[in-house]
């Protein structure tokens, strides 16, 4: 039987089935392009948190195939502890077939006290405003107490460590700052007596040869959340990609009001027609199901009546990373490091395009940008973005930390309209929409089948902006070669994000004609 580690054991606390696919049909989850980026960003977090207490020692061992070598963790461990050590890092643990690795195991003066090192990043006052933010941490530290204790060690802490999402960089990186340490004790004590029966359980599950059945509810969370979602719905009937439009796709309505519809029987698009819908809702389905597109001409004129020339059409791409790498920075803020710009300077002018992407060196992206960005656009022109409250907060940011450009930037920001607004008011909808109003959604809607605003038919190293941020960092370590292909791929997404913009407006003006 498969061993049962921390990370199957909550799994498990969330769905049986889960846990049996994740073990004997993993295939069946679909692929994540950015999976080792987030991983690796997870190992660059617990290596930091491991000097949190001073001096440690980490028992991580590998096998001569790469693989943990977890008999000799727990050798190592053992000896660590007899030896005095003070801080043991994945210190490794067994018991009958049940396994976990402590991120950080510190000697207290009647025992041990674990510390769970989590990328998610917490806030002060969390605790108090978001209480149940840290339960599902609760079962994780519960399960390795449970473990620990059952082989004889005496867990006397259990804490949760995260990034503090209030820590802003100012000089050299703080590690103490950059992470918040949150007493778990309370949740841990409430979930400890739940271990036992449900080990047994889980154990059952993977004893068995057969998929367990288990049918979709309010435990999938997110929908995609659970990487097994789409085969499970798909089981039940509930393809979000194909078939009949469920209530799962209605535009804008939370998980909770989806699962209400769903447990009540109400699936169906037509299951839901006579429902109490927002009035978005209501034009989704009844475009849906009559497959007919509506347009409010008098609502697109008036948003189109309040642009003027010269038109700038801005997008930005960034990087999201982790640990903050440049001074005024906060945990997983957005930094810029490229824009694509299309400008017409008046009516039947030819498209100019213009585009800056910051040097692959690891510097700090954000000066020489807003720098640039001045030169490209000037004051009290006519700027538009999409979804406008993204670009204009990192241009105001830039403002923050640049005085002498301030005046500029927020004039740009000020002067950005929002080409997502006639969309989200109801102006203009095509089912193929399917409830949703990014660009990415909308183009395909308006243009269907035109491979020159295909963003599948870009370079495969970047065709949306997850694969954007993930890449940019990563160039300073690759080959001059690869470097200059991934730059020029860059450059091509970002490119077509603002000629998708122009693509749009245009349609805007043509059906109002």
């Amino acid at each position: 039987m498969p061993g049962l580690s921390k990370s199957r054991y909550t799994t498990f606390c969330q769905c049986s089935k889960a846990l049996w696919l994740r073990v004997y049909h993993p295939e069946l989850q679909p692929e994540d392009p950015n999976l080792q980026a987030r991983f690796d960003a997870g190992n660059e977090v617990g290596d930091l948190a491991m000097g949190l207490f001073g001096p440690f020692v980490e028992v991580t061992t590998h096998t001569a195939d790469g693989k943990l070598d977890l008999k000799a963790m727990m050798e190592k461990t053992k000896q660590e502890m007899d030896r005095g050590t003070e801080v043991i890092c994945e210190a490794s643990f067994s018991h009958e077939g049940c396994y976990c690795a402590v991120d950080i195991l510190r000697r207290e003066s009647s025992g041990w006290a674990i510390y769970e090192v989590k990328s998610s990043s917490s806030h002060s006052g969390d605790e108090v405003l978001l209480p149940d933010k840290f339960d599902k941490y609760a079962v994780d530290i519960a399960f390795q107490r449970w473990v620990l204790e059952q082989c004889g060690i005496k867990v006397t802490g259990t804490y949760l460590v995260t990034i503090n999402g209030d820590y802003e960089r100012e000089g050299d990186l703080d590690t103490h700052q950059l992470f918040r340490v949150i007493n778990l004790k309370e949740k841990v004590d409430l979930e400890y007596p739940l271990v036992p029966a449900r080990v047994q359980l889980a154990k059952q599950v993977l004893d068995q040869k057969q998929e367990p059945e288990c049918a979709v509810g309010s435990h999938c969370a997110d929908p995609y959340e659970c990487g097994f979602w789409q085969y499970c719905a798909a089981q039940q009937g509930l393809t979000l990609d194909e078939g009949v439009p469920t209530v799962f796709e209605l535009y804008r309505m939370n998980a909770s009001k989806k699962w209400e519809y769903y447990n009540a029987g109400k699936i169906t698009f037509e299951d839901i027609r006579d429902e109490q819908l927002s009035a978005m809702q209501q034009l989704q389905v009844e475009c849906t199901l009559g497959d007919t597109e509506h347009i409010d001409r008098d609502g697109i004129r008036g948003f189109l009546d309040g642009l003027f020339y010269p038109l700038y059409f801005l997008d930005f791409e960034t990087m999201q990373p982790i640990i903050p790498p440049f001074d005024h920075i906060k945990p997983y803020q957005q930094v810029p490091f490229q824009y694509s710009l299309h400008i017409i300077e008046r009516e039947g002018g030819e498209l100019i395009h213009k585009e800056f992407l910051a040097e692959s060196d690891g510097s700090d992206p954000r000066r020489a940008l807003a720098e640039r960005l001045c030169q490209d656009i000037p004051m009290n022109v006519c700027s538009l973005a999409y979804n406008k409250g993204f670009e204009c907060g990192r241009i105001n940011e830039l403002a923050a930390i640049y005085p002498d450009l301030a005046v500029h930037l927020h004039n740009i920001a000020d002067h950005i309209v929002d080409l997502i607004t006639p969309f989200r008011a109801g102006h203009y909808y095509v089912p193929a929409m399917g409830g949703s109003f990014s660009i990415k959604s909308v183009l395909p809607a308006l243009f269907p089948n035109d491979p020159s605003l295909d963003y599948h038919n870009l370079d495969e190293r970047v065709q949306n902006g997850g694969d954007a941020m993930t890449i940019f960092p990563q160039i300073q370590h690759m080959d001059p070669d690869e470097a200059a292909a991934t730059r020029e791929a860059l450059l091509r997404y970002c490119e077509l994000d603002t000629l998708a913009m122009v693509k749009v407006w245009q349609k805007l003006r043509s059906v109002t004609e």
